[in-house]
Parts: C-alpha cells; sequence; structure tokens
C-alpha cells in the first residue's frame, strides 16, 4: 500500500491492530522521515535495543508507561485519527460505500464532487460565532 503514494508521507496513523515492529520497519524503509503513531498494546514491551537505540515504538512504550495513554494521545496528535474515522463515516452514510462510476478518471471526479457536497453540508451546520462585548 505504501508503495502507492507518490510522493513523501509525513505520518502514519493507524489504530493498535497495526502494533508492531514488522509495521514500523516496512513504513520506515519506504518513508524513513515519517512519524508512525499507533498505539502500542497494553501488553507492548521495548525492545531489545530500547537503551542504545529506541525506535519511535520504544519512545511511545515510555511515554505511555511515564505519563499516561492519554498524555501520550495529545502529545502525538493521535486524536486526528478519530475525525479522519468519523469523515469516513460520514462519507458511507451520506453518499454511499462505493462509487458508481467505472474509468479511474471518472471515479476522482465523483470523489472530489462527494467531498465538495460533503463540505458544504457540514458548513451549514457550523454555528457563526460572534464576540459581543
Amino acid at each position: 500500500m505504501l508503495d502507492q503514494i507518490p510522493g513523501p508521507v509525513n505520518a502514519v496513523l493507524a489504530d493498535g491492530a497495526y502494533d508492531g515492529e514488522p509495521v514500523y520497519r516496512a513504513i520506515s524503509d519506504r518513508h524513513p522521515t515519517a512519524a508512525v503513531i499507533i498505539p502500542p498494546r497494553v501488553t507492548a514491551v521495548p525492545g531489545q535495543k530500547a537503551d542504545t537505540t529506541p525506535t519511535q515504538r520504544d519512545h511511545h512504550i515510555q511515554q505511555i508507561a511515564e505519563k499516561g495513554r492519554m498524555t501520550w494521545q495529545a502529545a502525538t496528535g493521535y486524536g486526528k485519527r478519530a475525525l479522519v474515522e468519523t469523515a469516513f463515516f460520514r462519507y458511507k452514510v451520506l453518499i454511499g460505500r462505493s462509487l458508481r462510476a467505472r474509468s479511474l478518471p471518472a471515479q476522482k471526479i465523483e470523489a472530489r464532487i462527494a467531498c465538495a457536497v460533503l463540505n458544504r453540508m457540514t458548513s451549514l451546520g457550523m454555528p457563526v460565532s460572534r464576540k459581543l462585548a
């Protein structure tokens, strides 16, 4: 999947199901500068070289042990993942689970139009706040 992305990847956010050295290794092989933000499992332990050359995963495990999981989530921006999941859920509910166009160029246009519609609908429901005093 990472081979299909033409440009550089800045960060990879995933849920705990993807926690493990093979995933971290695959991402770092293809995109060495990418931040990997995957919450370690509760039973996760640091790697064998955590004392000499800690990996991103080792840093996450250490930070969670020292400051707690919620602090780690705030520090790493892990909450963005929930916002993305909500956006995809909203898209699937309002637009549908599949594309109707057959060719790839037409599918790209269809997805762009659907996103524009979704953004318009979201903006209509947002309150306008003004400071009175």
